[in-house]
């Protein structure tokens, strides 16, 4: 979307959770009058375009992108095109590879604005009804590296902490969070905004217990938040 002084832009752009519902009125906009779209996975977000009949350029953007993508974005942006940012769902570079791409245009100098939206983070704990005004998030749990350090530290955050887990590995940190931090209590969001959208509570061992007699429940996206 041209500026009045023709001002290129990078449009950081919140996408929904999972209801396609879920997306504000200046997003749907922004995504119909900007120069193309980049994006995890061109499928996921043409999906989203075509329910709202939004016609645009999409360019592939993930971690395996290189510089020089982020190089030619950047220049396209200084000539006075208009780039939007998305993810596969929520805000791109919180927790998403797009924040390599915000950190070089800042770098750049260039216009940046954030069109915000959904968030798995603030979902998660605004059904949690946790006391309190603060709480810790810590991003995807370690694939490999540092995973058991991260699970080790837990007791010692100050207020929740917010992390999460997808379907591959859900019981193997529950495992660990019965582990390490045993007499902690447990929520775990599932799929939010989705059909079938679930919220658990509990011990990490009672999570286990359910998850185990229902095995269709290990499936999805998790957030897991952990306090005492």
């Amino acid at each position: 979307m041209p500026t009045e002084n023709d001002e290129g832009v990078l449009y950081i752009v919140a996408t929904p959770i999972g209801n396609l519902e879920d997306i504000t009125y200046r997003a749907v906009r922004i995504l119909s009058e900007v120069d193309y779209v980049l994006c995890e996975d061109t499928r996921v977000t043409g999906k989203l375009l075509k329910h709202y009949e939004i016609k645009a350029k999409l360019r592939r953007y993930d971690a395996h992108s290189n510089a020089s993508v982020q190089e030619k974005t950047i220049a396209d942006i200084g000539s006075g095109m208009s780039v939007a940012l998305v993810s596969d769902a929520g805000t791109p570079s919180v927790s998403d590879p797009g924040v390599l791409l915000v950190a070089h245009a800042r770098a750049s100098g260039v216009r940046i604005e954030v069109v915000p939206g959904a968030s798995a983070v603030t979902a998660a704990v605004s059904l949690a009804g946790i006391a309190g005004n603060q709480f810790t998030f810590l991003g995807f749990v370690p694939h490999k590296k540092g995973r058991q350090t991260f699970f080790e530290s837990l007791p010692d955050c100050n207020q929740p902490a917010v992390f999460f887990e997808s379907t591959h590995r859900i019981m193997k940190t529950l495992t660990a969070l019965v582990e390490t931090w045993p007499e902690a209590n447990v929520s775990v969001a599932r799929e939010l905004t989705k059909m079938h959208e679930e919220f658990l509570t509990g011990s990490a061992a009672d999570i286990i217990e359910i998850l185990e007699n229902e095995p269709v429940k290990q499936k999805g996206e998790f957030v897991v938040i952990v306090h005492t």
